[in-house]
C-alpha cells in the first residue's frame, strides 16, 4: 500500500505521539489485579463486609474466618481450609470453591451461584437459605446438601431446595 508524503508524515507523527505519551486513559482499561492471599495463614482474621470480588485464596488456611456479607464473586478458594468459616450472607458467585474443606461452616443466607464447588467437604455445614443455582457440585454432594437443604435466600429470593434440583 502507498501512502503520500503528508499522509506518511502524519502518520508517523501520530505513531511517535502514542509512541512518546502512551496510550490514553479513555482507551487503556485500569483495572486493578486481584488480591492475593494464596497459601496464607489467616484463620480468625474477619473479612465481614469486605469487597474482595476476584481475590485469590488458593490453599490458604481460613479456619475460623468471618466473612459475613463480604463481596466474594469471582473468588478463588481451591484447596483452602475453611473449617467454621462464616460466610453467612456472603456473595460467591461465580467462585472457585474446588477441593475445599467447608466443615461446620455458616453458609446461611451465602449466594454461591455459578460457583464451582468440586470435591469440597460440606459435613456439618449450615446452608439454610444458601442459593446454589448451577453451582457445579459432585453427586454424593447434591444428595448429601438436599438432606438438608431449607430456607430461601434473602437477595435472590431463590430457595435452597430449588437451587439444588432436589426432588
Amino acid at each position: 500500500m502507498q501512502f503520500s508524503g503528508s499522509l506518511r508524515f502524519l502518520l508517523t507523527g501520530l505513531l511517535v505521539i502514542v509512541l512518546l505519551l502512551g496510550v490514553p486513559p479513555v482507551l487503556a482499561a485500569d483495572f486493578p489485579p486481584p488480591l492475593s492471599f494464596s497459601n496464607a495463614e489467616l484463620s480468625r482474621r474477619d473479612f465481614s463486609g469486605q469487597s474482595l470480588p476476584t481475590a485469590e485464596f488458593s490453599n490458604a488456611n481460613l479456619e475460623f474466618a468471618n466473612f459475613a456479607g463480604a463481596d466474594l464473586r469471582g473468588a478463588v478458594l481451591s484447596g483452602s481450609t475453611m473449617t467454621k468459616v462464616n460466610l453467612q450472607g456472603a456473595d460467591l458467585s461465580n467462585a472457585m470453591v474446588d477441593q475445599v474443606n467447608l466443615q461446620g461452616g455458616n453458609l446461611e443466607d451465602a449466594v454461591l451461584s455459578g460457583s464451582i464447588l468440586l470435591r469440597t467437604l460440606f459435613t456439618g455445614a449450615k446452608i439454610t437459605g444458601a442459593d446454589f443455582s448451577d453451582a457445579i457440585l459432585d453427586g454424593a454432594q447434591l444428595k448429601s446438601l438436599c438432606q438438608q437443604a431449607s430456607g430461601v435466600n434473602s437477595k435472590t429470593g431463590v430457595a435452597t431446595r430449588d437451587s439444588l434440583g432436589c426432588g
